[in-house]
């Protein structure tokens, strides 16, 4: 018995040694372990606070030599709020996370019931929790009834018709609530129709905004594309498809009949489309009529305030312009990449790459 005290006093001051080093003290004796209570994510959890008595403590007091994030009796864990992509066409697109979430979430909120019903259906898995509808129009009733299920520790699954819950969707109010609470959000990602659209059209990618829907009443409408005649970066919308021509004609206004833009209707889907062209232009197409889900992109203004054609061989014109003028082919390409917006690497293969003749 006396030989085992003496191993554990001695293993008691090896430890005391190691501690005072790690605060900044060579006195082992004047390092105590101090247990303090505090919330970690929402949670009770007990906490070793190592400090210095006298003096020093102030310089100490705070170190934190162990964390236990376990729930005290009588907690619980908060839950996981999870936003899921769904797909914007083929059901192949779907994440493969998707179906495994869709079985095991405690509560999946659908924007609607009936085409998640199609959706599990198709990815051939049954929801084992409760499915409820949230959508605009219920969205701020809903929102304090899933966050007491997360509070309660249940997860949350976010689901809207296609793409990525809170764009253009429900679930901004959610996510504000549950982050508000200090709950975990995260999510799975999958397809989106704003990425899809700007990656496919043509048009630079390396600076870009989402404006979602223009207003639907036509002088809001002009007011809103009126104070983004100037942006610079490539701009995504998205629009009903008997809005379409309107909304392209109210673009052509205000942005000018020949600001590149282009229509991508119904990606990823069977009958996929996209339209690239003058403002103008896209919106004589659309006068016949324009069916499917419609995502327009429209090239940001240039740094001038006048638009310019961004064809090839009007860029390796402006090339030479500038060059006449004796400036180096190197500081051309940067001048007119930077005028007209687009890319240097798109101005340089102009230049640089055999153009193929015009019948």
């Amino acid at each position: 018995m006396v030989a085992a005290q003496a191993t554990n006093r001695s293993s008691s001051r090896r430890a005391g040694a190691i501690r005072a080093r790690a605060l900044g003290t060579r006195r082992s004796s004047a390092v105590n372990e101090s247990p303090a209570v505090r919330r970690v994510c929402g949670c009770t959890a007990v906490t070793q606070q190592l400090y210095v008595p006298g003096p020093r403590r102030s310089d100490a007091c705070g170190k934190i030599a162990q964390v236990n994030t376990e729930p005290m009796a009588g907690q619980h864990s908060l839950g996981v709020l999870v936003l899921a992509g769904t797909p914007i066409g083929r059901v192949a697109d779907a994440p493969p996370r998707l179906a495994e979430e869709l079985a095991t979430a405690d509560v999946v909120a659908a924007e609607d019931t009936r085409r998640l019903r199609r959706l599990t259906t198709e990815l051939g898995v049954t929801p084992t929790g409760r499915v409820v509808s949230y959508f605009e129009g219920n969205e701020s009733a809903r929102t304090p009834a899933l966050v007491d299920a997360l509070l309660a520790g249940e997860r949350v699954l976010l689901v809207t018709d296609a793409g990525m819950p809170s764009v253009s969707d429900p679930g901004y109010r959610l996510v504000a609530a549950a982050v508000e609470q200090g709950i975990r959000v995260t999510s799975v990602p999958g397809p989106s129709a704003v990425l899809t659209a700007l990656a496919v059209s043509g048009l630079p990618v390396d600076r870009f905004c989402f404006e979602g829907f223009p207003p639907r009443k036509p002088g809001e409408r002009r007011r809103v594309l009126a104070n983004l005649r100037d942006e610079r970066r490539t701009m995504v919308f998205f629009e009903s498809p008997h809005r379409t021509e309107a909304t392209l004609a109210a673009m052509a206004e205000a942005f000018g009949a020949d600001r590149p833009a282009a229509v991508c209707r119904e990606l990823t889907k069977t009958h996929e489309e996209v339209r690239r062209a003058g403002l103008a232009d896209l919106a004589t197409w659309a006068a016949d009529g324009v069916r499917g889900e419609v995502t327009i992109v429209v090239q940001g203004a240039s740094s001038t305030g006048v638009d310019v054609p961004t064809d090839a061989g009007s860029l390796a014109a402006l090339v030479a312009d500038e060059e006449a003028t004796g400036t180096t082919r190197k500081d051309a390409i940067r001048e007119v990449a930077q005028r007209t917006g687009v890319p240097k690497r798109v101005v340089y293969d102009a230049v640089h790459k055999p153009q193929e003749p015009s019948a």
